[in-house]
């Protein structure tokens, strides 16, 4: 803000010294030549001093010409003194104002132009600048993770969709730091319990082996009896590691959808405008084949997330020379296919490449966490839809089945 308080000032300061420098060229036009009676009483004057007499009848602003005598200087309109063969004479003129109307008009020009270039840059400040200072420490305080302060809502017509925006980003990232937390405490209190629950057939087992290794079970019978028991807390102990596996498994990221319906245009509009630009910079073709718009059900920002991901995968692990969007309906729904040129992914790891974490021998010099295509499974089943993959002609193909309407 104080960079365009110095802006609205030099402003300022130009606007004055454009007025007072038009302002100085046109009295300085009038006072070299620029008023026209002059012309008259100089020829009238000529003519006086030659003939001994002048004739006003053709003259356009001298009115009168009076010799010099008593009342010669009571007259109430403009006239001006010229000595002429050693007599003074007077020449009553008129003017027709135009060097005045000329300066008027200037100045109304100008000032109307003053008006409205402060009325701007004022508008400017108080309507775009200032809601915008407002929100400079959001980003801040957000990193900070000072996520319970709720951003104001405004009807500013250009940043009203955007702090509806980052307060909504605000509350989803309080929540998804909300279900982080809880979903720790949970697993802190499952791995707790479980390893409780771990400890007694634990000690059964150390129970039954010392007294094996001590021989205090001598018939053949009751060491058969204790080996079976010895294998029954073991399978104990398998289940609740299993439980422990399982836990440190479970999905860990938010998948809710809210289901709904969009166009099929809408998607490959927004899709289209994220990747034309970036891929034409990086110099990969880019192809969207033709398609019949319609009706499909789901989450439209899950499905756009579902799209990015395949993309962002093409884009990685293909060769950059091109990468194509395809459309077919088979059986009530709309495959929507990314396939990019180049595939560099094994045909024993095609089965696994949904997986969490998991990554093929093609990603050792690429950076990612192997969750992209794991997240846009998840979504697609929350979705009533389905997720695939395969390699055609050494052509990699992720498809992903969207449900009509």
């Amino acid at each position: 803000m104080k960079a365009f308080n110095k802006i609205f000032a030099a402003v300022i300061g130009v606007l004055t010294i454009l007025f007072a420098a038009a302002n100085i060229i046109l009295a300085s036009a009038d006072s070299s030549g620029g008023r026209p009676y002059r012309v008259e009483i100089n020829r009238l004057a000529r003519q006086i001093e030659t003939d001994g007499h002048a004739d006003v009848s053709a003259c356009e602003y001298v009115t009168n010409i009076e010799r010099y005598g008593e009342n010669f200087y009571n007259i109430d309109s403009d006239y001006a003194v010229r000595e002429i063969n050693g007599k003074l004479y007077r020449f009553d003129y008129k003017t027709d104002g135009g060097s005045d109307r000329i300066r008027l008009t200037v100045n109304v020009i100008l000032g109307v132009m003053a008006v409205l270039i402060i009325s701007v840059m004022l508008y400017i400040k108080f309507s775009i600048l200032a809601p915008f200072e407002q929100l400079t420490d959001v980003p801040y305080e957000l990193s900070r993770g000072n996520l319970t302060s709720p951003i104001k809502e405004t009807k500013n017509r250009f940043f009203g969709r955007f702090i509806w925006g980052v307060d909504m980003l605000r509350e989803n990232i309080e929540q998804q730091k909300k279900r982080e937390l809880d979903l720790q405490r949970d697993k802190k209190m499952l791995l707790l319990s479980l390893s409780h629950d771990i400890k007694t057939p634990l000690s059964a087992i150390k129970l039954y082996a010392k007294a094996l290794s001590k021989g205090l079970y001598e018939s053949h019978e009751k060491q058969f009896e204790i080996a079976e028991s010895i294998n029954v807390k073991a399978d104990e102990i398998e289940s609740y590691v299993s439980q422990i596996v399982t836990a440190s498994r479970e999905d860990f990221l938010s998948f809710d959808v809210n289901m709904g319906e969009f166009y099929l245009s809408e998607l490959v509009t927004k899709i289209k405008g994220y990747y034309t630009e970036k891929l034409s910079l990086i110099g990969t073709d880019f192809w969207v084949s033709d398609y019949s718009d319609c009706i499909l059900n789901g989450d439209f920002d899950r499905s756009v997330e579902v799209l990015q991901n395949i993309m962002e995968n093409a884009i990685k692990y293909g060769d950059g020379r091109s990468i194509a969007l395809s459309f077919s309906e088979e059986d009530g729904c709309i495959l929507i296919t990314v396939r990019n040129s180049g595939c560099t992914l094994a045909d024993t790891d095609l089965p696994h490449v949904f997986d969490s974490f998991w990554r093929g021998a093609n990603a050792e010099n690429i950076t990612g966490s192997g969750l992209g295509l794991y997240i846009s499974r998840k979504l697609m089943r929350k979705m009533k839809g389905e997720i695939f993959a395969e390699i055609m002609d050494g052509v990699i193909r992720v498809t992903a089945v969207f449900t009509k309407v």
